[in-house]
């Protein structure tokens, strides 16, 4: 699709295309942020994909420290330890891809 377009545009075509190739995907999924005793409820996350992979997307000029520290919040969160920031403003798709584990 090339650079340019919103990270919500992305979001619906990534989960399209793991779709297409059997993968379990789930979008804008609920989590809930356990603080002490507190349930805080609200918090979504981009995609989830098998149950086991936190995908957060992003349309920046460069995926700054905070939204790698925003994945690994999710991670913990979630209860997951795998996860990938996608950027999708980059001339090559794979230059945009980040991998972190919890």
């Amino acid at each position: 699709m090339g650079p340019g377009f919103l990270e919500s545009v992305y979001e619906k075509a990534l989960e399209y295309e793991l779709g297409l190739r059997g993968l379990p995907v789930a979008r804008q999924q609920d989590i809930i942020v356990q603080f002490k005793e507190l349930r805080i409820e609200g918090q979504r996350l981009d995609l989830i994909v098998g149950g086991r992979i936190i995908v957060e997307l992003k349309a920046v000029d460069a995926v700054a420290r905070i939204h790698q520290a925003k994945l690994i919040s999710y991670l913990k969160a979630a209860g997951l330890r795998l996860g990938l920031i996608i950027n999708f403003n980059v001339t090559v798709l794979k230059d945009g891809i980040q991998r972190m584990v919890r």
